[in-house]
């Protein structure tokens, strides 16, 4: 890709981001387009749809969640790496008004152009549960695809207006009802 591209596409990816932050994935192309000073047809030349826009957007966040995952695997018990992950993943899957519907039926949708993204994030996510279930410290009852559906429940209270101020304190309760040692009080050792 020629440099002038690159910049333009990196240019309408951070426009784009503001947007969906903002108005949630549901945002008009055109408006993006309108944002970034370009032309609705130079934004689809560069995304050709709605999807294709937020497979780019969200992907360096993908990527981003299975580096850390692999950093936490090494780096933090593994207690801690599940739930540092889970808040994490949580925060940003909430900074995108409206993604975890995509993220839901993408990971379903073997033709979504956010299949994959999911799949490997969901494999990060399992990584770090199936390590916590190995040390005894996870439910065995639960799998990725538990844990990639919580992600999004957990999100989708975090969009709620009226719900948002309880997500943190409902946060704690589903990383307690996943960990096996909910009585030792994990959710104060991280606030305390």
């Amino acid at each position: 890709m020629r440099a002038d591209a690159r910049k333009n596409r990196d240019h309408l990816l951070a426009v784009a981001g503001t947007a969906i932050t903002e108005q949630g994935v549901d945002v008009s192309l055109r408006d993006i387009a309108r944002r970034a000073d370009v032309g609705l047809a130079t934004l689809l030349r560069h995304f050709p749809t709605r999807e294709a826009l937020l497979e780019a957007l969200l992907r360096t966040s993908f990527d981003e969640f299975t580096a850390k995952a692999g950093e936490f695997e090494t780096s933090s018990s593994p207690e801690d790496a599940l739930v540092s992950w889970l808040r994490d993943c949580v925060a940003w899957t909430t900074e995108y008004r409206g993604v975890t519907v995509l993220m839901a039926a993408a990971i379903e949708d073997t033709e979504s152009a956010l299949h994959a993204s999911c799949v490997t994030l969901r494999a990060a996510g399992a990584r770090l549960l199936a390590r916590a279930q190995a040390a005894g410290v996870a439910r065995s009852d639960v799998d990725g695809a538990d844990l990639f559906a919580l992600v999004a429940m957990l999100a989708w209270l975090g969009d709620q207006p009226s719900l948002a101020p309880r997500a943190d304190r409902l946060f704690d309760v589903v990383a307690s009802a996943i960990l096996t040692n909910a009585g030792s009080g994990h959710a104060e050792r991280e606030s305390g």
